[in-house]
């Protein structure tokens, strides 16, 4: 996630205000190398104790987080803000880690962002001044839409509907695909028409002003073929169910990552 929000920073050009990473695999950084105002290191000391950063992007897996903050805890002051985008940890989990005094944003963005068409739904706790919260919100935003909320409790839905939701649309594209080739297409036409088919639809419904199941109507001709699929895919069995299902089980699992 963290390497996709970078590339939508490098693309937008919010880079050009300075940014450092800290990363030990240097093969997770190699497409990054040599861009200006970038600093990439392998570990935290060796940036300069004098540099104190506006905010602290932690960007590591959950199961990760309780062995980097540690090191973090130097750059905990007045000026710094913690900007987590790790599933499930809360709030509390980092004023328990880091300091009952640090600011943090509890943030929930998706891999879009690396072509800076990701939503990000971010939360602040009590020490985030107004101003840093906003400077938390203009770094999202740089790279999508950003929505900032004030009810911590809706954020394991939200990881569960557009945090996990880019693999859901992946997947929509490997299933039609397939389905195609089942009905007689080559497997390269197959995809190409579902990833089309998938990208195309997500921008008629960003830039449309109607609602999702009236565009959906728009190209649905009573006893047509669109219809035909659809009997099937809005059946009691059909997809609803199944994304009841999916998105109970990603909140769930976003709620045991607390730790």
């Amino acid at each position: 996630m963290g390497g996709a929000m970078l590339a939508g920073w490098v693309k937008s050009r919010f880079i050009d205000d300075g940014i450092y990473v800290v990363e030990p695999n240097e093969e997770a950084t190699r497409t990054f190398e040599g861009i200006s105002n970038l600093t990439i290191v392998r570990n935290l000391s060796e940036i300069r104790e004098n540099i104190v950063p506006s905010v602290v992007i932690l960007a590591v897996k959950p199961q990760t987080m309780d062995e980097t903050l540690p090191d973090l805890k130097r750059l905990i002051g007045k000026d710094t803000t913690f900007l987590s985008v790790a599933a499930g940890k809360t709030l509390g989990y980092f004023e328990k880690h880091l300091s009952q005094h640090a600011q943090i944003v509890r943030a929930m963005p998706n891999t879009p962002a690396a072509v800076m068409r990701g939503i990000t739904v971010y939360v602040p706790n009590g020490n985030v001044p107004k101003q840093q919260a906003g400077v938390c919100g203009e770094l999202l935003s740089s790279v999508g839409e950003a929505v900032l909320i004030d009810d911590e409790g809706l954020m394991d839905a939200v990881t569960a509907v557009s945090g996990s939701g880019p693999a859901y649309v992946f997947l929509v594209i490997e299933a039609m695909a397939k389905a195609g080739v089942m009905s007689g297409l080559p497997p390269e036409l197959a995809m190409r028409l579902a990833r089309a088919t998938v990208s195309g639809s997500g921008e008629l419904a960003r830039l449309s002003e109607e609602t999702a199941d009236q565009l959906r109507i728009n190209v649905t001709s009573p006893g047509g073929t669109t219809a035909a699929a659809l009997n099937v895919l809005m059946s009691d069995d059909g997809i609803q169910p199944i994304f009841d299902a999916a998105i109970k089980a990603a909140a769930k699992r976003s709620k045991e990552l607390a730790g």
